[in-house]
């Protein structure tokens, strides 16, 4: 009966600090900014991870970084939790809102700020698009390097967040390598700013713990990026393979050549005939696995090295090499694989988008373990990833209408991340932990590895309402003794932390 009534009581504190800070926000933002009518709140109930689902007590939408700062300001005189969210295409439940907390919606803070091409960068607010940034500066002759799958709709804000890569990280880099300076709202409620205009700046490099800190460590309000020049020369390159067993062996092959391409990319049969169904890509057909290549640079650089990478797809027993004749073509070439994590809805009503990384040396071995796994359990899995990196993408299909077919997925998924640790890899390239990976963080991570990363959030949010229960097994409050822990944790008593 003691236990009903403290959790009663909570329950109660948490309405109570709520309703409170509803009103303040209805009087500090804009008409139409706070919403808590229950079917709109179920919009944003889960980011592109929908396996994951809350819905949050309230979403707010602010238009600038003011009343970003007055919003988290509020949250925090009341100690209420909040999440930050942009578009909402995560992978990982990154931005799976809080059930008691405060959905910070950035998607209207999407002005292109500064564009200073003499000093190849722009200032932009976290809501603007990914590929809108390029489109801005294209007829300049410049371009932003970061380009997830989903760079028509995800956010600059949501790729500082999971520090995103894209096809073309091989050689320019993800997102860190791309962002010289960030304007932040901090989980008290200051506005601050990280990194400066120059490419290297004194000091602890805030800037690169901040991005990929999956919105623990506050909220970006504005970010300078990078831009680069357009290439003079770009060539793509399709060949088909047998298996992905020669695709792989031309990529290693390629690689210790000395070549680093722009782009190196695979996809496995399964991920070829959902490709096909939904954009009919015209892949070599019978193929078991095609790698996508492209290279690009100066052009006596590139026509020298496309040579080689030819000579090595064939040496590897490529049986079929298309080179697009022009951007029409190559934008085909691209479609297929950008295309790949929806197309696979053409062949399963359900699936699991898994992200993990291992040694490019190891992906004949660990793709042949996936495959494996997958004839044991009866569970299909397509293969599509950025081959040149090691980061896999493997899709674990199933329905979950049959009984168990989900656990099922979940079990081959988990056992995919234990292949990646094993083979001295990671349980994500560029997708993030969220809520979806926490499990596995003590399977990568040392008590004490995780202990210090605590830390260091702890330092920036030290009461533990900036995107709780993410990326940490078990949470942690600043100052307590690490070592081990007994009984329910204060936070997660407090609802604000699931511990594993």
């Amino acid at each position: 009966m003691q236990s009903t009534s403290v959790e009663a009581e909570r329950v109660a504190l948490d309405h109570s600090a709520l309703d409170q800070v509803v009103q303040r926000f209805e009087t500090a933002l804009p008409p139409n900014a706070v919403i808590t009518d229950p079917q709109r709140l179920r919009t944003y109930e889960c980011d592109g991870l929908a396996s994951y689902r809350v819905v949050p007590a309230v979403v707010v939408l602010p238009e600038t970084a003011e009343q970003v700062r007055q919003i988290v300001r509020i949250c925090a005189e009341h100690q209420v939790p909040f999440v930050a969210r942009g578009s909402g295409t995560g992978l990982s439940g990154g931005a799976l809102p809080h059930a008691s907390g405060v959905l910070v919606v950035t998607s209207k803070m999407r002005r292109i700020v500064e564009i200073d091409l003499a000093n190849e960068r722009a200032v932009v607010e976290p809501g603007v698009i990914n590929l809108d940034v390029t489109k801005a500066v294209a007829g300049q002759g410049y371009y932003f390097a970061p380009d997830p799958s989903s760079q028509q709709v995800c956010s600059v804000g949501g790729n500082v967040a999971e520090n995103s890569g894209g096809a073309h990280c091989l050689k320019y880099g993800f997102t860190t390598n791309h962002i010289l300076a960030l304007e932040v709202v901090t989980p008290d409620g200051d506005i601050v700013e990280l990194g400066g205009s120059a490419r290297e700046t004194p000091g602890y490099d805030l800037l690169g713990a901040f991005i990929g800190s999956e919105g623990t460590l506050g909220v970006v309000t504005k970010i300078t990026v990078r831009l680069l020049r357009k290439p003079e020369a770009v060539e793509t390159l399709l060949a088909g393979f047998p298996s992905t067993d020669e695709a792989g062996a031309a990529v290693s092959e390629i690689i210790a050549d000395g070549v680093t391409p722009a782009a190196i990319e695979m996809m496995d049969a399964l991920a070829i005939e959902a490709a096909e169904q939904a954009v009919q890509c015209g892949y070599p057909e019978g193929a078991g696995a095609v790698l996508v290549v492209e290279l690009d640079g100066p052009a006596a650089e590139v026509a020298h090295t496309f040579a080689e990478v030819k000579r090595h797809c064939e040496a590897h027993g490529a049986f079929e090499i298309r080179v697009a004749a022009d951007d029409q073509e190559r934008a085909m070439i691209w479609k297929g694989r950008k295309s790949a994590f929806a197309a696979v809805g053409r062949i399963s009503p359900d699936y699991i988008v898994q992200d993990g990384v291992i040694p490019r040396t190891a992906l004949p071995e660990v793709l042949g373990r996936i495959a494996r796994l997958s004839a044991e359990s009866g569970v299909r899995v397509a293969n599509v990833f950025h081959a040149g990196d090691g980061n896999l993408h493997p899709l674990v299909l199933f329905d979950d209408a049959e009984p168990g077919a989900n656990e099922r997925a979940e079990a081959v998924s988990g056992a995919i991340l234990d292949l990646c640790i094993e083979h001295g890899g990671s349980i994500t390239g560029e997708h993030g932990v969220g809520a979806d990976k926490v499990k596995y963080m003590g399977r990568m991570f040392t008590a004490d590895d995780l202990d210090t990363m605590q830390r260091v959030r702890c330092a920036f949010d030290p009461v533990g309402i900036c995107n709780p229960g993410k990326v940490f097994p078990t949470p942690r409050l600043c100052g307590e003794v690490p070592g081990p822990r007994r009984g329910v944790h204060p936070l997660t008593e407090a609802g604000l932390a699931e511990q594993f």
